[in-house]
């Protein structure tokens, strides 16, 4: 696989001259944006590391999902990569955070849609939380693949920003 490595040098830049860290929470990437931050200039200055928990369990367990929430939503929702991107900045002691899940194939749990919730965190404050829809008939690979490209865009975005006074840091 092939990073873009303007938009990857950008954020590593940008997490160096600030000298701040990131943790990841993954499911529907399923490591790709782990993989991404391991393919950074000094990755090992800024990435504390990442999770990927695939199932309802592993997201209870190892990112304090609310399990009454989880099993409503079957851990998809905007509110999960919310509590995950928090959590994961916790669980790492990083300043800024990013999680996904969704659904990278059309199952009946998706009503047959492709789809991702993701959520960038700075400090313990939501940044940004939004869905990315796809056609249904993206093929698992490529959702993945643009679910992530999409993300390290939009944190692109957001690094470059003082966020200081949002946060009343």
């Amino acid at each position: 696989m092939e990073f873009s490595k303007i938009l990857l040098d950008k954020i590593s830049y940008n997490l160096k001259e600030k000298n701040e860290t990131i943790s990841i929470a993954e499911s529907v990437t399923s490591g790709f944006l782990q993989l991404a931050f391991s393919q950074m200039s000094e990755a090992i200055k800024f990435f504390k590391g990442g999770i990927t928990a695939y199932t309802f369990d592993e997201k209870v367990k190892h990112l304090n999902i609310d399990f009454d929430e989880a099993k409503a939503t079957n851990c998809v929702s905007r509110n999960i990569s919310e509590m995950m991107a928090l959590n994961v900045a916790l669980l790492f002691d990083s300043d800024w955070s990013v999680a996904t899940t969704g659904y990278a194939t059309p199952v009946e749990e998706s009503d047959n849609k492709i789809f991702a919730y993701y959520c960038i965190a700075y400090r313990g404050t939501i940044i940004r939380s939004d869905k990315i829809e796809l056609h249904p008939l993206t093929k698992a690979f490529d959702a993945q693949k643009y679910f992530m490209e999409y993300i390290l865009g939009c944190l692109r975005c957001e690094v470059k920003r003082d966020h200081s006074k949002l946060i009343n840091i």
